[in-house]
C-alpha cells in the first residue's frame, strides 16, 4: 500500500481550519495541483461530492472527483477519490494544542491494483507531494 502523511500547525482556531478544509472549494488555494473544483451534491458533511480536475503528468487534466466518507468536525475529516486513474483515501485529523492552534495531520493511502503496481515509487512521489501541500494551508490561513 501507498501512503503518505504530513503533519503542521496552523495558528488558527481549530473550527476554522475544519470549516476551511470541509468546504472543498477552497482546495484551489492551497492544493497546487487543482485547476477547477465544484460541490456536485446539495449536502454538507458526509456524502458531498465535488468534481475535481488536477493537474497530471505532462500537464494534462485528469479528473480527481472525490465524496466525503466521514465528516466529524472539527476533528476528523475523510474523503475517498471517485473518478480518475489513482483513487487513493485521504483523511484530515485535527486536534487543538493551544488556544488559537490547530495540529492538522493529512494523510492518503492507495492500494494499487494491477499495471499500477509497478507505478508504485511515483505514486507514493505523488502522494508526499500533495500532502506536503499543508505547507501552503498553513500559509494561506494565516494571511
Amino acid at each position: 500500500m501507498a501512503h503518505a502523511e504530513h503533519t503542521v500547525t496552523i495558528n488558527r482556531p481549530i473550527d476554522d481550519v475544519f470549516a476551511y478544509l470541509a468546504d472543498g472549494r477552497n482546495n484551489r488555494h492551497w492544493r497546487s495541483g487543482v485547476v477547477e473544483i465544484n460541490r456536485t451534491s446539495d449536502v454538507d458533511g458526509e456524502g458531498a461530492t465535488y468534481r475535481q480536475v488536477l493537474t497530471g503528468p505532462g500537464g494534462r487534466r485528469i479528473d480527481g472527483d472525490y465524496r466525503v466518507t466521514k465528516y466529524d468536525p472539527p476533528r476528523s475529516l475523510e474523503f475517498a477519490v471517485i473518478a480518475g486513474p489513482a483513487r487513493p483515501t485521504g483523511r484530515f485529523d485535527l486536534s487543538a494544542p493551544g488556544t488559537g492552534s490547530t495540529t492538522v495531520r493529512f494523510s492518503l493511502d492507495l492500494q494499487p491494483h494491477g499495471m499500477m503496481r509497478l507505478m508504485s515509487p511515483m505514486i507514493t512521489k505523488t502522494m508526499r507531494s500533495e500532502v506536503a501541500n499543508l505547507d501552503r494551508l498553513k500559509i494561506e490561513l494565516e494571511k
